[in-house]
């Protein structure tokens, strides 16, 4: 039965233009760091700190793994990019904002599954750090505190599609995978945890399908049809 949902974030809890996104975040990166390294090579060394997150299989944080690979890259004290990092994210990177759309059927969904007795999980690719995710999170109008876990790269080993990242989601909240549905707008992404044996639902408004891979998934459809999935689910009765 289940009594878990684990719902990704971008596109998905919080409807976004990744494209636009992506382009606000890289304009304010590049501002924030230009007097200490240009802009073009910051970027990539970045994604190249980026990539090693998504390709490490060793149980390292990911926090530690985009450090070490950037501080590789930089030959300078990591420790002022490190608070430079940290500035960022707790005051330009909030104009990332501008990228967001409303959807308040979200914000209905999640009180709806919540007094029906449902846990909830942030299951986020943990490529940002939990400031990050949690600005997301109320760009949603939605609380962390809604939420039992929310992966980040300080807490998290591995990286979506990698089914390690699941099975240590699965871990920390101490559930099986029957228990447990994925909501996710990414088809290469989220629905690779159908293969632990977990439900998968997929939201289609925001679909990223990068492969054009077939799409094998218990549920599909849009916000409008997930909020009428949750409004039919039973409570949760508890002994």
């Amino acid at each position: 039965m289940i009594d878990t949902f684990l719902f990704d974030l971008d596109g998905t809890l919080l409807p976004l233009s990744m494209e636009r996104f992506m382009k606000i975040y890289f304009r304010e990166l590049g501002i924030a760091f230009k007097d200490i390294m240009p802009p073009k090579k910051l970027f990539k060394y970045i994604w190249s700190a980026t990539e090693a997150m998504i390709e490490n299989v060793e149980y390292k944080t990911n926090e530690k793994v985009f450090m070490d690979h950037f501080s590789n890259l930089i030959n300078d004290d990591i420790n002022i990019y490190k608070k430079r990092f940290d500035h960022f994210y707790d005051h330009e990177f909030l104009k990332v904002k501008e990228a967001v759309s409303s959807m308040p059927l979200i914000r209905k969904s999640i009180d709806l599954l919540k007094e029906k007795g449902y846990k909830l999980v942030v299951a986020t690719n943990p490529l940002f750090p939990q400031k990050a995710i949690y600005h997301r999170i109320k760009w949603a109008d939605l609380n962390p505190d809604d939420f039992l876990y929310i992966t980040s790269y300080e807490n998290s080993h591995y990286c979506k599609p990698q089914i390690k990242y699941f099975e240590e989601i699965l871990e920390k909240i101490n559930k099986a995978p029957h228990q447990c549905i994925m909501v996710g707008n990414d088809v290469q992404e989220d629905l690779i945890a159908s293969s632990l044996g977990m439900q998968t639902f997929l939201i289609t408004n925001y679909m990223i399908n990068r492969k054009a891979n077939d799409i094998n998934c218990n549920y599909k459809g849009t916000y409008e049809d997930f909020y009428q999935y949750v409004r039919e689910l039973s409570p949760i009765i508890t002994k």
